[in-house]
């Protein structure tokens, strides 16, 4: 069945709430209305990729003459570690780096420098990560690791090359991104985990394959239910494999035991081999909501602050930092922000009161 591609409602046109009316003096951890804490903080440093995936950034929406951002209004690395300071001090203990493709930032380096830096109030480090498609990652993984970076992620759709490249649409080889998890690897980037999204009828036949390839190989391989993000990638349910449906075909080949959560508000179902060949995981992001102790908070390119991944609005956060604002005066504004948080978008999917406008596009917050 062919998609439905529609066109692309630009989020960056779109006036933000003043946040200087939300001011919260806060020094310590926040919590929402619904008692979420805030813990992880995701950072979209490029709204560029070098893919162009169905699902994401189809092509031909995101053509030769789609406008991307300018460099004048991404967030400058220094910005973008004021708001990752920030943070931290209000509770985030976790900062994962994305995109786009955020390998196609220049001097990257640089700012996973000032990152590994943070420190949380308790003397911490904070959890650095960067999720990736990979295929720069076997040039990139040494350089970021000694930069301070900890660990990535990875995402590989399908291990068979004709399939592969025609779901990222730019001819990129499976062979690149494997050679990436392999360079991350040798590195120190670990544990590494591998993202698969599932679509009934055009990758699924690939959920074995892809478990026999990385299983006794130190590599998490988690299979993510595809999910209606964005307003462009012609989603259809009929497409989404529930997770019961990934498990049951793992189940029919391999001996899996469940594992239990190793974090509060951990997004994935854990399954491990009992052989000891490593785990797999389940992210039921359709059919399975997890809203009720989701922690993530999403910085864009350009500094818009979004609370949750299916979210309509953000929260404009460059305003702030380029009108002279202090530290103090974001930190407060931030706590605003968060403790207004009532966002549980998956919980009501279907609900027709949800349907009130189109939602940001995943690859301008990252997933």
């Amino acid at each position: 069945m062919p998609h439905k591609v529609i066109p692309l409602l630009d989020q960056r046109q779109r006036t933000s709430p003043p946040l200087a009316t939300r001011w919260v003096h806060s020094t310590g951890p926040l919590r929402d209305t619904l008692q979420r804490p805030l813990r992880d903080l995701r950072i979209s440093v490029t709204d560029r990729c070098n893919f162009r995936c169905r699902y994401c950034m189809p092509r031909e929406v995101f053509d030769a003459s789609h406008a991307f951002l300018p460099q004048s209004a991404l967030l400058s690395f220094e910005e973008i570690t004021r708001v990752a300071q920030a943070a931290v001090g209000l509770g985030v203990q976790k900062i994962r780096l994305t995109g786009g493709e955020p390998l196609l930032r220049k001097g990257l380096e640089t700012l996973v420098q000032s990152l590994s830096r943070l420190r949380t109030p308790e003397g911490e480090a904070v959890d650095l990560t960067l999720t990736t498609n990979g295929a720069l990652l076997a040039k990139k993984a040494q350089a970021l690791r000694e930069a301070g970076l900890q660990r990535v992620t990875v995402s590989l759709d399908a291990l068979d090359d004709a399939l592969f490249r025609r779901m990222n649409d730019a001819d990129f080889s499976a062979a690149q991104v494997l050679a990436g998890i392999d360079a991350a690897q040798q590195a120190g980037l670990s544990p590494i985990k591998v993202n698969m999204v599932v679509q009934r009828g055009i990758n699924d036949e690939q959920i074995v394959p892809m478990a026999h390839h990385f299983r006794h190989r130190g590599v998490t391989l988690r299979f993510i239910e595809y999910m209606d993000v964005g307003n462009t990638n012609g989603w259809n349910l009929q497409q989404v494999l529930p997770s019961h449906e990934v498990l049951a075909r793992l189940q029919s080949v391999f001996e899996l035991d469940p594992a239990r959560p190793q974090t509060p508000g951990e997004t994935a179902t854990r399954w491990r081999y009992t052989d000891g060949g490593g785990e797999v995981g389940l992210i039921s992001s359709v059919t399975q909501a997890f809203c009720g102790d989701c922690t993530r908070a999403r910085l864009s390119t350009e500094g818009q602050l979004y609370l949750c991944l299916f979210a309509h609005q953000g929260h404009d956060l460059r305003a702030l930092l380029r009108s002279g604002q202090t530290d103090a005066q974001l930190r407060s504004a931030l706590a605003g922000v968060w403790t207004h948080r009532a966002d549980r978008y998956s919980e009501l999917r279907g609900d027709p009161a949800m349907s009130n406008g189109p939602r940001v596009e995943m690859h301008y917050i990252g997933g």
